[in-house]
């Protein structure tokens, strides 16, 4: 009689968790969107230090980052990272505290010499992780600066004390700046057989705080004094038959981009005026080797969640209108992230990790970002790094701490690989009504699709809320027999972790404050 009382129990359990209201995914796979092209981190700040630390210090750093191999269990070693950013120094580190920089950290050596001569031993550390990420797999590179060569800007400093919202380099100098760019370029891969794809002469050009402080290599610059330095190095790139793309413009603001925001008309609307033809003094949408593309950072735009959304479309929309793409190359934690507490403390927790993610999910989805790239891979007590760094004294050695939000960021990188393509979802409730815009639920779910070049289709399902939600998702593609799923939670070993299989049309259960990606399989 009990066992019978308790089968009926359990029955209904079951019936009742079925019947439940169920949002349906389906992966519109002939409305395609744009095309991803890579995840990637910086080796800012610290691994100048880190690369050289013992080798199997690095070693494991540089798994975590770039591996796209599998343990025995089928789980990720890495999150797989497809591109990787080295900042080219300015030389703050030759001067030492006369730099006026204060922490050791953010200052940076530079090849360039006093005597005008190159040493390619420079930035030891961080060429060590060039080569680390290329044994990886990883065979896109982007080189940027926040400052020219000491030597050449107007203060002798590679950050804007003192000065004004003009660029750090002085008139005589434009030309050797580019060729500088140039001879480095063509110096690291000589040395190192590292080929710079890419190339961002400027960070961050557009604060509206203009770099006026010490603590960072860094300058302000004009729209106009942006257009002319990209045109000399274009025209350096052209005659030395360097083929790497030039990147504009790191904005710091995505209102900089479109609008203005706390600064003037020289540093504004900077898609139109690089974009427009009818912008004379600053239109390059025709100069050799520039990607018709503009690079913004998603710092300040993330709060309140109406505007996370509002100002990408607003993106989005004036993008559209000049025909340019989009990468998200830069952000971390800051003051105004008040949900989680503001950027100060490392977390290693779902807090953080969610969060960021919601921010991925909104630039690929709202502001259509072709990439997506973190801020510091590793940092220390603060928000802004994917790995956290315990250093002994005499900075020679240490240990690293991994976090969820290194690995939810994995949820995207390790399985959306270069080439894939973003697809339309389209979304219905349990009574077939479509639900608008239901792929974000900014508390609830929030879900991507995309498919690789070998055919793989990829969803990534992030879960907000602090209970589990159903739902299920499908795509008309008869070669797709199974999904295969990897989890990312707050449990300990839940980073990629690989989850049941999950059988066409079946109902998927994500955890609260999870994120799962799918990708399909086609022979189980």
């Amino acid at each position: 009689m009990k066992k019978t009382i308790l089968a009926a129990m359990l029955s209904g359990i079951c019936s009742y968790a079925f019947a439940q209201p169920t949002t349906h995914f389906e992966i519109v796979a002939e409305q395609p969107l744009q095309v991803m092209e890579h995840f990637s981190a910086s080796d800012a700040w610290s691994m100048h230090i880190i690369g050289k630390w013992p080798q199997e210090k690095q070693n494991q750093v540089a798994d975590w980052l770039f591996s796209t191999e599998n343990d025995a269990n089928g789980k990720p070693k890495g999150i797989g990272l497809s591109l990787w950013r080295f900042n080219v120094g300015a030389g703050s580190t030759e001067q030492g505290k006369a730099s006026q920089i204060g922490s050791p950290w953010m200052r940076t050596e530079c090849f360039l010499q006093p005597d005008g001569n190159y040493d390619w031993n420079k930035q030891q550390g961080q060429r060590n992780f060039l080569r680390l990420a290329k044994e990886r797999g990883v065979n896109k590179f982007l080189a940027f600066l926040n400052s020219p060569p000491v030597y050449y800007t107007q203060n002798g400093l590679a950050t804007n004390t003192g000065r004004d919202g003009t660029l750090n380099l002085k008139e005589e100098h434009y030309e050797d700046f580019a060729r500088f760019l140039a001879n480095m370029i063509k110096g690291v891969e000589k040395k190192d057989g590292i080929k710079f794809d890419y190339l961002s002469p400027f960070n961050e050009p557009d604060g509206h705080w203009n770099w006026i402080g010490p603590k960072q290599e860094g300058t302000p610059a004009t729209k106009k004094e942006i257009a002319r330095a990209v045109r000399l190095i274009s025209k350096e790139f052209v005659k030395e038959g360097i083929d790497t793309k030039i990147a504009i413009c790191e904005a710091s603001d995505y209102r900089c981009m479109f609008a203005t925001h706390m600064t003037d008309h020289e540093r504004g609307y900077e898609i139109q005026s690089y974009f427009s033809p009818d912008s004379v003094d600053t239109y390059l949408g025709n100069t050799p080797k520039v990607l018709r593309l503009i690079s913004g950072h998603s710092y300040w735009t993330t709060t309140p969640l109406n505007m996370l959304r509002d100002y990408r479309r607003q993106l989005r929309d004036t993008l559209d209108k000049y025909k340019v793409d989009f990468w998200q190359t830069e952000t971390c934690i800051m003051g105004n992230d008040e949900e989680i507490g503001g950027g100060h403390g490392f977390d290693c927790t779902m807090k953080t990790a969610l969060y960021v993610a919601r921010i991925i999910h909104h630039d690929i989805v709202y502001a259509g970002a072709r990439s997506w790239q973190w801020w510091r891979a590793i940092g220390g007590d603060y928000k802004d790094g994917l790995i956290r760094e315990y250093t002994d004294p005499d900075l020679r050695n240490g240990r690293v701490e991994d976090s969820k939000l290194m690995w939810i960021l994995g949820n995207y990188s390790r399985f959306i690989r270069p080439g894939a393509v973003r697809m339309s979802i389209r979304t219905t409730d349990r009574k077939g009504q479509v639900i608008p815009e239901g792929d974000t639920d900014q508390k609830g779910l929030m879900c991507s699709a995309y498919r690789n070049i070998n055919g793989q289709w990829v969803m990534v399902v992030i879960n907000y809320a602090d209970k589990e939600q159903n739902f299920t998702f499908h795509v008309n593609d008869s070669k797709v027999k199974s999904w295969q799923g990897y989890r990312t939670s707050d449990k300990v070993g839940e980073d990629l972790l690989p989850i049941d299989k999950l059988k066409k049309k079946q109902l998927a259960v994500i955890p609260a404050r999870s994120v799962i990606t799918f990708v399909s399989v086609v022979n189980d």
